[in-house]
């Protein structure tokens, strides 16, 4: 499963969403939407306004969910 972290810079959740993925030993990658306008479209068009969002699999989520997270692994 692909791990997608869209980020944005000075973002405390989307730091504590990258620690808490990195304690679990899961691989992501990290797409920072100041840079991207594709994925902040993508982003936009799953309905999100707020950083992190975090894509894995099929499932999808915005925010520091450690829940979501905890299912990960």
């Amino acid at each position: 499963m692909t791990i997608t972290v869209y980020s944005k810079p000075a973002c405390v959740q989307c730091t504590a969403t990258t620690r808490a993925l990195e304690a679990r030993g899961l691989d992501f990658a990290i797409v920072d939407l100041t840079e991207d306008a594709d994925a902040m479209e993508m982003v936009q068009g799953l309905g999100y306004r707020q950083a992190p969002v975090v894509v894995a699999g099929e499932d999808h989520w915005a925010g520091f969910r450690p829940d979501m997270i905890g299912r990960l692994s």
